[in-house]
């Protein structure tokens, strides 16, 4: 449906987006995974028009609509700070685009409705958004970008801003208003527990070049290469003579009968199991995650399993 070829976006003489390819079918739900500063939202604004392309062109359903002005894509947006008017009501920010495309009044009134029903704001219609909490307020931005039908929902960090109870409901529930109303999203955001939560395919970038794009299983179990691994926070990088090694964060597990020597450093208790980081006999650092905490200070042997390792040449 969307295909990107070789985008490349440019601030002066820095390149902020660099030969990029992307596909994304209709209905699907991609989470761009990246840190701050990689080039995720640059790509984002690129492809609804808010940003020139150097080079590369951008298509929709075949037709190249790479010179098309934001206004003529078919494209919704949604950002961190939700951007209500605060001067009109939950129905009215709903309806703008609606009212902007001179939708008549009754097809606004039943489509804000179905939206707000969809999004658990049934009845919120006359409610004023300085009422709002911050849950409340992006499923009202969340309707009101969804209210045009737009085909494909640009999505930047819509979540970074609330608390996780509020972060972690809305995760659970933004999948299902995407696959009622049939459209497609591209969801950018820096946590890598959010875009596997959340994506049918993650993309992970990095100094504006998108590195894979695969289901999030492929991505966590083979990323494909180093930057890739240490983005999803594989920080235990072994180098050796055939090559190198990461061992993934989950790949150890206490065994008395371990080849791994190491002296636990910190533990930090994480509700259901321990980030734990230990020092190595040469002074390497090293991190899991185990679901019992040995003592700060205590020397440990530790076995990796084969299946959790990742190997590059």
């Amino acid at each position: 449906m969307l295909a990107l070829r070789g985008v490349e976006v440019r601030f002066g003489d820095v390149r902020a987006v660099t030969d990029t390819d992307l596909d994304l079918a209709a209905g699907e739900l991609l989470a761009l995974l990246g840190p701050s500063g990689c080039g995720k939202s640059t790509l984002l604004r690129a492809i609804a028009g808010l940003e020139p392309l150097v080079t590369g062109t951008i298509s929709l359903d075949g037709d190249d609509i790479t010179a098309a002005a934001p206004e003529a894509r078919p494209f919704g947006l949604m950002f961190q700070d939700h951007v209500l008017f605060p001067h009109r009501d939950v129905g009215r920010n709903v309806e703008f685009g609606l009212r902007m495309n001179a939708v008549a009044p009754a097809a606004r009134r039943e489509r804000v409705g179905e939206l707000l029903e969809l999004v658990g704001l049934a009845g919120y219609e006359r409610r004023a958004v300085t009422t709002l909490s911050g849950g409340e307020a992006q499923r009202v931005a969340l309707a009101r970008a969804l209210a045009p039908a737009p085909r494909v929902l640009l999505l930047d960090e819509p979540l970074g801003s609330l608390d996780r109870h509020l972060r972690d409901r809305l995760i659970g529930e933004l999948p299902g208003v995407l696959e009622a109303t049939g459209t497609a999203a591209i969801h950018v955001t820096h946590d890598h527990d959010e875009a596997f939560a959340l994506g049918d395919r993650v993309g992970v970038m990095h100094d504006g070049r998108l590195h894979q794009t695969d289901p999030p299983a492929e991505v966590w179990a083979a990323p494909r290469s180093l930057v890739v691994a240490r983005i999803l926070g594989h920080t235990n990088v072994i180098e050796g003579p055939t090559g190198i090694e990461v061992w993934r964060t989950d790949a150890a597990v206490i065994d008395p009968a371990g080849d791994v020597e190491a002296t636990v450093d910190r533990v930090h208790f994480r509700g259901v199991d321990h980030d734990v980081r230990l020092c190595t006999a040469d002074g390497g650092g090293l991190r899991f995650v185990l679901p019992a905490a040995p003592a700060v200070g205590s020397s440990v042997r530790l076995r990796i399993d084969p299946e959790r390792v990742i190997r590059f040449d």
